[in-house]
């Protein structure tokens, strides 16, 4: 038997290859399936199912694809209703995979369709779970995305989920081991870990939504308690990965245009699309095409997208470092944004090597932020999420999260510069690109962001555990 976590940092998701005797099982793939059937023929394998936990709202899973291209079958737990042929399984039905047995148990609360996958090993021994958006490291999936697809309140679906729990998870053996979907940094959960493999035992210990004498109405409490909204692309991956989807091939096709500046402006002017600049930060402020938005490769690049852009159908052109086009067209169709429909030729080097007009964005360093506030009062925007705004902040720094950025641009002054950051400066550049794309140009991004406020000797609010805030 064996079991290989294919984990992919930018998106927090974790999928699964499992191999015995021969046949092999793939849970919750993402959207190229390529390397997963290269890896099965490299071991002289063959994938015989394809296990969704649920239909996941974060990123478009690979199973159609894989599914047309291996003719394994997609298998769903109970109640989950796709537009393509798949196996429904019953709660406790169990697939045969060479000498070992995947069991299913439904878990529903995160969704109504929500399965665990118990995988015993050749003795019959219980030996992990894929517990997808059921059970995290440290947290447990929130019970908000599916209210309208399963006409529930997200409190009926958290005392579903704690059910579920009570009744198929924490009945396993301690030493089982845990393979969740997704760690630290998806948006499905509160409090994930950064560990990305943990056992039944440990989260016993250590997860705030597995205390034995927890009752239901506190679980329900606290797993409601503080939910953001969801970022707006989750119910459109979710329609994606009911219905199906666009072959991945046909979607790299189409965004792999390359088109000159004389053309790229040209597209730009006659269609609605997004201008992309997916370069870092730094060279984005020395110089960008006018109205770009940047969200970088190097960050957390294909949730960002999905929070800021949030129409997945939305024209996207792009600007990229040279040799990374195929990379950002991949990792966008990830999320779902598939209408890529070119990339500037040569990137911006090009751009501006045959004169045309680019704009800059004024960033300077934390430690000239901090001299200019020994003489003056200066108004500062912080970009994070409320919560790491409340823990500490610098004092009298306003908080205007990137999130919901466009929710507070009346905010900003007009008639004089404004400065803003983030943690160490990717979501504040992110931030200065969506404001000046909206016409505000008189602000200053603060390079080194908190970090580097800190450093510099800003003055900080008292800091507050994140665990204790509500």
């Amino acid at each position: 038997m064996k079991i290989e976590q294919i984990y992919t940092g930018c998106l927090a998701q974790g999928a699964y290859y499992i191999e015995s005797d021969g046949e092999v099982a793939i849970i919750d793939p993402l959207r190229e399936v390529g390397p997963y059937i290269e890896r099965a023929e490299k071991d002289n394998s063959t994938i015989k199912y394809i296990f969704e936990t649920h239909f996941h709202a974060d990123f478009v899973s690979g199973h159609v694809t894989l599914s047309k291209e291996t003719g394994a079958p997609i298998i769903y737990g109970p109640l989950a209703n796709p537009k393509f042929d798949a196996l429904i399984a019953e709660d406790e039905q169990e697939f045969k995979l060479g000498k070992v047995t995947i069991k299913v148990l439904h878990t529903p609360g995160h969704t109504m369709e929500s399965t665990t996958y118990l995988l015993k090993d050749e003795n019959g021994k219980d030996h992990a779970i894929f517990s997808g958006d059921t059970l995290f490291l440290g947290d447990v999936g929130r019970p908000d995305l599916a209210q309208k697809a399963a006409d529930m309140t997200q409190e009926q679906l958290a005392g579903t989920l704690f059910d579920s729990l009570r009744s198929k998870i924490m009945t396993l053996d301690d030493d089982v081991l845990v393979y969740p979907a997704h760690g630290a940094g998806s948006a499905c959960g509160k409090n994930l870990s950064k560990e990305t493999v943990g056992t039944i035992g440990g989260q016993k210990e250590t997860n705030y939504a597995l205390r034995l004498d927890m009752t239901r109405d506190e679980f329900i409490k606290e797993v409601t308690d503080g939910l953001l909204p969801p970022p707006q692309y989750f119910p459109l991956n979710v329609q994606m990965n009911k219905e199906g989807y666009e072959d991945f091939d046909d979607v790299l096709k189409r965004g792999a245009q390359a088109l000159e500046p004389k053309e790229f402006e040209l597209v730009a002017n006659e269609t609605d699309a997004v201008i992309l600049d997916v370069r870092n930060e730094k060279d984005f402020a020395e110089g960008h095409v006018p109205r770009s938005i940047f969200i970088g490769l190097e960050g957390s690049f294909a949730p960002w997208v999905g929070a800021l852009i949030g129409d997945v159908k939305q024209q996207i052109l792009l600007i990229s470092p040279e040799g990374k086009e195929e990379e950002a067209i991949t990792r966008l169709s990830r999320v779902g944004f598939d209408y890529v429909i070119g990339y500037l030729k040569g990137g911006f080097e090009n751009w501006k090597k045959q004169g045309f007009e680019y704009d800059k964005v004024t960033s300077i360093p934390a430690e000239e932020v901090v001299e200019r506030l020994k003489e003056e009062k200066l108004e500062i925007f912080d970009v994070r999420k409320p919560g790491e705004y409340t823990s500490e902040h610098i004092v009298d720094a306003q908080n205007a999260p990137l999130d919901f950025i466009n929710d507070h641009l009346a905010e900003f002054p007009s008639n004089k510069s404004f400065y803003v950051h983030c943690q160490s400066g990717y979501r504040s550049m992110i931030a200065s690109s969506i404001l000046k794309s909206r016409g505000i140009h008189n602000l200053i991004d603060i390079g080194g962001g908190i970090v580097g406020l800190k450093e510099a000797g800003a003055k900080v609010s008292d800091y507050v555990c994140p665990t204790t805030i509500k």
